[in-house]
């Protein structure tokens, strides 16, 4: 019995010692054999991938994959904070990686592909790469200008070709580089080569998908972290698409809360007055144009009552409800530009508001008699400035409106009479 289980026996020792030998192998063994190959493979590219992607199947890449990156990128293993283990003894690190490379784009391009060459193959080191590239983020302070700048145009490259999510920029948020402004002209860099690869849009929507349009700010120390010096840094950078993108994101947040302050005092019956001195403020503190404003006032207005249900009814509600406040609208309507936008603002509510369909030329006949809309403006929009949402049925509706005006308008030219605004409303 006992001789039949000796073999059994036996090959179990066997493999757990093989086990054993492969969790004695240590960094330093990985890295010797890494350099060797690298220093071997030289300045050519292809012979580093080749060696890359054969070496994998004989190394422990997956335990050693911040090891195997440090190496690519800075020739040589690194401590904690980013300084080099191996600095005094040159055997042990490469010339032949990404800190010493040439400082031109296609130079970085072609070690990016290395990268995505080795992450196509080892697909298990995404994550890993990932991690080491939010590492380095936090190490920049220990590395010269020239390897901050390779860097940040390695890792622009790598998010331009989708190889690299938006999320590891959460890394230059850090304190001790922001203060130091090693974050700000980082991302410069970084952002200049990401819309070199791809361009500004792919950047900007990356940003807003990884919920970072908003966080760009945190790039400076607090007392810097406001619209205008991101601006007038990034514009100076050349980098003007940004400082765009970053002011309407900042326009997008402000409306928000504009809206949700406004909803709540419309719906608590604040007097007009008050709610017209409390826009104009806002206005002014976060200059907002008109045109921003008034698509906001009609949707808090059209949220602040419970419609019937009936159709017949929900009109003669909605003319009421909407009479009262007129006089608000018309604060916010004297450029051309916003009564169009209120015009499509309740083309498309009216499209979207089933009850409402009938209840569109009623709303625009009430608004041009309140001052609200000018006959300039609903020509124009039954022109060419109305919305595809139901056009049919509203330019149908408008029909007679819009030729009582034209009419209007030429007896008006041919009789010379013009209003002391220079307006030309008539009454119906």
């Amino acid at each position: 019995m006992n001789k039949h289980q000796k073999p059994v026996l036996t090959g179990q020792r066997f493999k757990t010692r093989k086990r054993d030998e492969k969790e004695k192998f240590e960094p330093t063994v990985f890295r010797d054999t890494i350099i060797q190959g690298l220093n071997e493979a030289g300045n050519d590219l292809e012979a580093v991938a080749k060696f890359l992607d054969s070496t994998g199947s004989r190394l422990d890449y997956r335990r050693y994959a911040d090891t195997l990156f440090d190496i690519l990128i800075a020739g040589s293993m690194l401590a904690p904070g980013g300084t080099r283990i191996d600095d005094n003894d040159k055997t042990k690190m490469t010339s032949h990686c990404v800190f010493s490379a040439d400082e031109d784009h296609d130079t970085i391009r072609n070690y990016a592909q290395v990268f995505n060459k080795l992450i196509r193959r080892y697909k298990y080191l995404e994550k890993a790469f990932e991690e080491e590239i939010k590492k380095l983020l936090l190490f920049l302070k220990a590395f010269s200008e020239t390897e901050q700048t390779k860097l940040a145009m390695l890792t622009g490259i790598l998010l331009g070709n989708g190889t690299l999510p938006a999320a590891i920029l959460t890394s230059l948020f850090t304190d001790n580089i922001v203060k130091e402004g090693i974050a700000a002209s980082f991302a410069v860099k970084l952002f200049k080569a990401w819309i070199a690869e791809k361009d500004a849009n792919s950047v900007t929507s990356s940003l807003r998908k990884a919920n970072l349009d908003k966080r760009l700010l945190e790039l400076f120390p607090a007392n810097r972290q406001n619209v205008e010096h991101f601006a007038k840094y990034f514009t100076d950078a050349r980098l003007k698409e940004l400082s765009d993108f970053l002011r309407v994101q900042q326009s997008l947040g402000t409306r928000k809360e504009l809206q949700k302050e406004l909803q709540e005092r419309l719906s608590q019956e604040c007097p007009i007055k008050e709610v017209v001195l409390y826009v104009k403020e806002e206005m002014k503190r976060n200059d907002l144009p008109e045109p921003a404003v008034i698509g906001l006032l009609w949707t808090c207005i059209m949220n602040a009552v419970e419609w019937n249900k009936k159709e017949e009814l929900v009109a003669e509600q909605a003319l009421k409800h909407l009479k009262q406040y007129a006089p608000l609208l018309a604060v916010f309507s004297t450029q051309g530009h916003s009564e169009l936008i209120l015009l499509q603002k309740v083309q498309e509510y009216c499209y979207d508001n089933i009850h409402f369909m009938k209840a569109f030329q009623k709303i625009v006949v009430l608004f041009y008699k309140a001052d609200v809309l000018s006959e300039e403006a609903i020509l124009k929009w039954n022109k060419e400035a109305h919305l595809a949402k139901g056009k049919s049925v509203f330019l149908d509706q408008m029909k007679k409106f819009v030729e009582w005006l034209q009419n209007a308008e030429e007896e008006s030219e041919s009789e010379g009479e013009e209003n002391e605004d220079g307006s030309t409303k008539h009454n119906l």
